[in-house]
């Protein structure tokens, strides 16, 4: 019996890693600056690929995995100062302007590397509870994904940059006004978002094939996490990714795969229809 309860929450908490360090980044971007990204899979993309590039190099996986999300991180800060920065208050438009760069992105990277790259393989590793093995990688994982939310935490609740980047994504005039540089705020903020989608792409990266349309793998459920989230990363997105991932895990054993993915899709249009701020509205109302 508590062998079947410790597996149920093993895969409970293997989806909740996968959602929240696909959510992480976008959170961010998108949950909390208002940019649509729709190149959000690519930087995952990017980082899974630097990091079997450096793993293939000589260079130690976690190393690889650090250094792969700061390349992420960079070209983010890059983007954000040649293209996002028009786009601001323009989600139309900046929904158009990420799609046309990720469908650059994915056909350049199929031209340059091909349809596949050779992967790096999963680190070895198991431990048994009761007759089921577990992979001690898939518990990295979720305690990566704990660390990401603390992460999220302490720089936007704990530092001045914190209250900046707070201030700055709820009036940017009057930011402007105080002092704030808020170009400076912009281009870190997304450059912070653009390297925790680089993490999640170097953290999966043993784990899946890489090809150049990874990025879609994790795409609708970074949207879908964040949606459920609401626009308050800090109240939101675990929230979302708990429920979200007790919801598909539950389905997943009772039908199979296809049968959670729908599940978890149907329960999003039931909890926004409900909830149309998301989870961190209802906190909000509840602290009013």
């Amino acid at each position: 019996m508590l062998t079947d309860i410790f597996s149920i929450a093993y895969q409970v908490a293997d989806v909740f890693a996968f959602l929240i360090l696909s959510a992480a980044g976008l959170a961010i971007v998108f949950g909390m600056m208002g940019v649509i990204n729709m190149a959000h899979g690519e930087f995952i993309m990017c980082g899974a690929y630097v990091t079997v590039a450096l793993v293939h190099a000589g260079l130690p996986l976690p190393l690889a995995q650090i250094c792969a999300a700061l390349v992420a991180g960079l070209i983010g800060v890059v983007l954000e100062w040649t293209v996002v920065r028009k786009l601001y208050k323009r989600p139309v438009d900046s929904l158009l302007a990420t799609w046309g760069l990720s469908l650059i992105v994915t056909q350049g990277m199929l031209l340059l590397f091909g349809s596949s790259v050779r992967g790096i393989g999963t680190p070895d590793g198991s431990f048994s509870v009761g007759d089921y093995s577990f992979s001690i990688y898939r518990v990295v994982l979720f305690g990566v994904s704990l660390a990401v939310l603390g992460f999220i935490y302490v720089i936007f609740m704990r530092t001045r940059f914190g209250v900046y980047a707070r201030a700055t994504m709820q009036n940017a005039a009057i930011a402007q006004a105080t002092g704030v540089r808020v170009g400076n705020v912009y281009a870190l903020s997304f450059g912070i978002g653009s390297a925790l989608a680089g993490l999640c792409g170097a953290m999966y990266a043993p784990t899946m094939t890489l090809i150049p349309t990874m990025g879609a793998t994790f795409l609708v459920e970074s949207f879908v996490t964040v949606v459920v989230g609401g626009s308050n990363v800090l109240l939101g997105t675990a929230p979302a990714g708990i429920l979200l991932a007790t919801i598909r895990s539950g389905l997943n054993a009772w039908g199979g795969q296809i049968i959670g993915q729908i599940g978890m899709l149907l329960a999003v249009i039931v909890v926004i229809r409900i909830l149309p701020e998301g989870i961190s509205g209802l906190f909000r109302r509840r602290t009013k």
